[in-house]
């Protein structure tokens, strides 16, 4: 009896551990059915909304959307924008398909954009800074200019006068403003009571397009000053490690600037100009008396060269207190890396070749030889 009862209790459990395995089974299966439901549901779900966050936000719409893209913005910064403005469905997706195309070269600007853009057309005009409307205005402010001359070249353009434009600039309110706005580059130097215009040398010399009928004086200097700080900015750790204040980084570059027009004379010149600054001897250089009188002369006589001004290096050691007129990329690259030389003095000949000379004496028999 007790051996008949051993083998149905061991035949009951098998067949109730079958039944659970079974059970088990039904449920497992049940769960990898659920989950690859999910799985496919969510693929399908990602997928068209994926493509649908890749398409326009509104094919048929025309409105018009501006959009301000900050220099040194992200990549991250500019999708929150996009997408904040209704221009894209979904900054996320936006930064993983620019990521995914290694497409990050994105231009800061002014931006109009429409929600009928594709998200290739989109990153097209970030990356071309093509600017989707037309500018109203371009105006094209050369290398060397004063902020007097800048002044006239922006009236003849837009809608304000030369005299409100020299008032806003030289607003004390107004220019620590600025300071505030932009305090890597606008430091406590241009306060100076000598100089005299503070943004002398800030307003960056380049082409300025504007999309608004009547930009501002304030639009306009913000758009130069915003310029020159993206150019300053890339600069701002050789600068200090040089040893110079920005301020003085950019007098010198405005000097450079107003004695040379090539790249290689700028280099040169800007040594022969640190040579002499080492040796304690004075700059000594022609626009600097020019920008201190205050007026173009072709030709600038010995009485004049004894002007009184805190920007005649002819009157004053070291450097002018501020800058002659704004500068070009390249003079700034100069003053920086100097071409290395023994050349204490250089001369402009009449047919506007330069003349190079170690010692006072070869410098006068270049004088001679060279000057009519």
């Amino acid at each position: 009896m007790s051996k008949q009862k051993n083998t149905n209790d061991f035949k009951d459990n098998l067949i109730a551990r079958s039944e659970e395995a079974k059970t088990v089974r039904k449920i497992a299966a049940f769960i990898i059915l659920a989950l690859l439901t999910i799985f496919i549901i969510t693929v399908v779900f990602g997928y068209f909304y994926i493509k649908s966050a890749l398409g326009p936000v509104d094919p048929d719409s025309k409105k018009e959307i501006e959009i301000t893209i900050p220099i040194g913005s992200s990549s991250s910064e500019i999708a929150a924008m996009l997408e904040e403005k209704g221009v894209i469905k979904n900054a996320l997706v936006f930064r993983f398909y620019t990521k995914f195309n290694n497409e990050t070269n994105f231009q800061a600007g002014e931006y109009t954009f429409t929600p009928s853009m594709s998200l290739n057309e989109i990153i097209e005009s970030l990356n071309n800074g093509k600017l989707m409307a037309e500018a109203l205005y371009k105006v094209t402010i050369p290398e060397g200019k004063t902020i007097d001359e800048i002044a006239e070249i922006y009236a003849k353009e837009l809608n304000f006068t030369k005299k409100a434009f020299l008032k806003k600039v030289n607003d004390q309110d107004y220019i620590k403003e600025l300071m505030d706005r932009y305090p890597s580059i606008l430091s406590k130097e241009i306060l100076n009571k000598e100089i005299r215009t503070p943004l002398e040398g800030y307003l960056f010399a380049s082409t300025y397009e504007f999309y608004e009928e009547d930009p501002s004086v304030d639009v306009v200097v913000n758009e130069m000053i915003k310029k020159t700080e993206a150019i300053l900015t890339k600069y701002l750790d050789e600068i200090k490690s040089q040893g110079y204040t920005v301020h003085e980084a950019v007098t010198f570059a405005s000097v450079v600037e107003k004695e040379a027009s090539s790249e290689d004379q700028r280099k040169k010149i800007a040594g022969v100009f640190l040579n002499r600054l080492e040796k304690g001897m004075k700059l000594q250089t022609d626009p600097t008396v020019l920008y201190a009188l205050g007026k173009h002369k072709d030709r600038v006589l010995y009485k004049d060269l004894e002007v009184k001004s805190p920007f005649n290096t002819y009157y004053i050691e070291g450097l002018p207190v501020g800058p002659i007129g704004n500068f070009a990329e390249s003079s700034l690259q100069a003053v920086l890396k100097p071409e290395k030389s023994n050349y204490l003095y250089f001369l402009h000949s009449e047919k506007g070749k330069i003349y190079y000379a170690e010692t006072l004496k070869q410098h006068n028999k270049n004088k001679q030889k060279y000057i009519k």
